[in-house]
């Protein structure tokens, strides 16, 4: 067995690998490292301001925080289920659904997941460019401009630029937070806000679809981070550790939302200001904007670094491409951050309205892919794919998995009628009460679609040479690293 490789405190900062297979010698860590990635991810300012659009919508503090709760943990439980693949495959999530959709059809999730890292860079965006512009006092354009190159620059250098920058941002943010929290017991009428309260399933339905939305919304790169871990990893440590960082970050951070809004409202315009306005210091108000916005470098890096590996797994499964350089991986990030800057820059206006739809919209999009992810991986492949095949269109996996492909375009279109936004509302919403269930239809039904097509193609199995499926649906292999 080749020794492992060893990792000083300086060397190796710039990362060589893009969306290859990290071999066994270059594995290391611990998963209490994810942890520490993910607490500061959800302990930050886009968090606070989805956990305050439960109570902006209707709902009061008490259940908000109930749904809120809800949804982090179903969402939280999925996204890490997708973590524990990281480990065992030693590759990026994507990657990975290569073996579900088939080489170049995995393409199809994959547009909808960059869309999904620059909407997200464009929101972190807009509020960390509220705090910068406070900072600096140059103004929320310039914020957002001087935020976004420190974004590209972290991501640029890769994996082990981001874990250090997150372990200082889990410690800056707690710190940040726990401060807030202590003025908001202190200063806030919480018996008032908590006493007062009346129950809704519509609006309790919304409030958890946020939170949900939320979590699911890092599944397609949740595992680029934990396919550094030794191969031998427990992968029960890898889900624990993810979605506790996950959960407890974010279940702060919206619940610290909700009821902020509920005394004082969640209106329109910076969004960051009125939260740091509760400090009544001006010095400690420099280290508050501070705060945020180093909080918030952590999961715009990550959106930023999730794109870069989306648009590279793209395009290598049309065409070989080499290992990607320095300079490559540059321009990736760079057309990354401009992309997204230019939407913070547009939409910053109507901040609230169009990151709540976002976030709804999301879901539609990605709980049909994690479904079909998830019972391939843990039910149907037994945790193991042929890593060398997920590379080649001609190979075990195809170039188009038909199966997959087809439930992914059902999956979509039967949320529709439960789907409930400002862009557009199902004719079954009404019915249920206003409630929207959208993404619960989109987790259950392709779950049971997929694997029913799946169990039908491996029973259709002709015994090529190769052990390829008739069906392209793909068939359990021992692992194997190039």
């Amino acid at each position: 067995m080749p020794k492992k490789r060893k990792v000083g405190p300086l060397s190796g900062l710039v990362e060589r690998h893009s969306i290859d297979f990290i071999p066994d010698n270059e594995r290391h860590g611990r998963p209490f490292s994810l942890f520490t990635l993910w607490f500061p991810a959800n302990l930050q300012i886009s968090a606070v301001v989805t956990g305050s659009l439960a109570v902006v919508f209707g709902l009061d503090a008490l259940w908000s925080l109930v749904a809120l709760l809800a949804g982090n943990l179903l969402g939280g439980a999925v996204m890490a289920l997708h973590a524990a693949q990281g480990p065992r495959l030693g590759l990026p999530q994507m990657v990975s659904s290569r073996a579900q959709f088939g080489v170049q059809g995995a393409a199809v999730p994959l547009v909808c997941s960059i869309v999904m890292y620059i909407g997200f860079f464009a929101s972190g965006s807009v509020l960390t460019g509220q705090a910068v512009g406070h900072l600096t006092h140059t103004g929320e354009t310039a914020g957002i401009v001087i935020f976004a190159l420190a974004t590209a620059v972290t991501a640029a250098v890769g994996y082990r630029l981001i874990h250090r920058v997150g372990k200082l941002a889990a410690a800056v943010g707690a710190l940040a937070f726990l401060y807030l929290s202590v003025e908001l017991v202190r200063t806030a009428p919480l018996g008032s806000l908590l006493g007062h309260h009346h129950f809704s399933v519509p609006l309790f339905l919304l409030a958890m679809s946020l939170s949900a939305s939320w979590q699911l919304g890092f599944g397609p790169y949740v595992a680029d981070s934990s396919r550094y871990l030794p191969r031998d990893t427990a992968p029960r440590s890898v889900f624990w550790a993810t979605m506790g960082g996950s959960v407890l970050g974010a279940q702060w951070a919206m619940g610290f939302g909700a009821l902020t809004a509920a005394w004082h409202g969640g209106g329109q315009g910076d969004e960051v200001g009125n939260i740091v306005g509760m400090s009544g210091s001006a010095a400690v108000t420099v280290l508050l904007y501070f705060s945020i916005a180093f909080g918030k470098l952590t999961v715009n890096v990550l959106n930023t670094y999730g794109g870069f590996m989306s648009v590279v797994t793209g395009i290598s499964g049309f065409r070989r491409i080499g290992p990607v350089g320095p300079l490559a991986r540059s321009l990736y990030v760079g057309g990354i951050m401009l992309a997204g800057t230019t939407l913070a820059l547009l939409g910053r206006g109507n901040f609230l309205e169009s990151f709540s739809t976002f976030l709804l919209c999301l879901l539609t999009f990605f709980t049909p892919w994690s479904a079909i992810n998830l019972v391939d991986f843990y039910l149907l492949s037994n945790e193991r794919y042929d890593i060398e095949a997920l590379a080649d269109p001609r190979g075990r996996y195809g170039a188009w998995n038909v199966p997959a492909l087809t439930t992914y375009a059902v999956g979509i279109l039967v949320q529709l009628p439960f789907l409930s936004t400002e862009l557009y509302t199902g004719p079954l919403v009404a019915r249920l009460g206003g409630a929207d269930i959208s993404w619960i239809v989109g987790l259950v039904l392709p779950a049971v679609m997929y694997w029913l097509l799946a169990r039908r193609g491996q029973g259709a199995v002709s015994g090529g040479e190769d052990g390829a499926l008739g069906s392209g649906v793909p068939t359990p292999v021992e692992l194997r690293s190039r």
